[in-house]
């Protein structure tokens, strides 16, 4: 018993060690978020949303680079590397520069247009963190230049909502049948602006 005791308390040190690095990357990772909310919702009160390139990959950049500035060294920069969430793997990096010109091209006058180039866009995934964050408050640029419209993303459930993003590069019939009916003319209600922002930064909880 004596022998096996030191291996024992290296065994659970090494555990209590773990447990420790990874209790303080989730507070990091909380923090991050809770600074990056902020950034979200001041983008609004400032009314810089209102300077931002709608519909184009620059808008796309700029929205990032406001979002994560001070967060990520990579703020506002299209990644070089491959990245991958479950088992799909996002546009390969050698040609993603050339599949976002391709992506910016596409028409945006109709719904169906705009969430086709919504979900072209979640597929390139240009930057390393901040995708989801910074695209759906592309789209909803996007929705509100051209049809008028707005998602409240408070009606849109979050489990429904990755289930349909995650299909959607097959169909995305089912994203347009969820998103359709959260659609708002209420395109300047700040309280539901920010609350869309908090429900946002909600789904990419795990």
């Amino acid at each position: 018993m004596k022998k096996n005791s030191p291996i024992k308390n290296n065994h659970g040190l090494f555990h209590g060690s773990l447990g420790f690095i990874i209790q303080r990357r989730q507070e990091t990772m909380k923090d991050l978020d809770r600074q990056g909310l902020a950034k979200a919702k001041a983008l609004f009160e400032t009314g810089d949303v209102n300077s931002i390139e709608v519909g184009s990959f620059k808008g796309l950049l700029q929205i990032h680079k406001y979002l994560f500035n001070g967060l990520y060294d990579f703020s506002g920069e299209v990644r070089q590397q491959n990245i991958s969430k479950g088992n799909f793997r996002f546009v390969n990096a050698l040609y993603l520069v050339e599949a976002l010109i391709k992506i910016e091209k596409m028409p945006e006058k109709t719904f169906e247009e705009i969430i086709s180039k919504y979900v072209e866009m979640n597929v390139a995934h240009p930057f390393m963190e901040g995708n989801g964050r910074s695209t759906r408050i592309w789209l909803d640029q996007i929705l509100k230049k051209n049809l008028g419209v707005v998602a409240d993303w408070q009606k849109v459930d979050k489990t429904a909502y990755l289930q349909a993003m995650e299909r959607s590069p097959v169909n995305d019939l089912e994203l347009r049948f969820l998103l359709q009916p959260a659609l708002t003319s209420d395109v300047n209600n700040r309280e539901m602006i920010f609350k869309g922002i908090e429900q946002s930064y909600f789904y990419e909880e795990p």
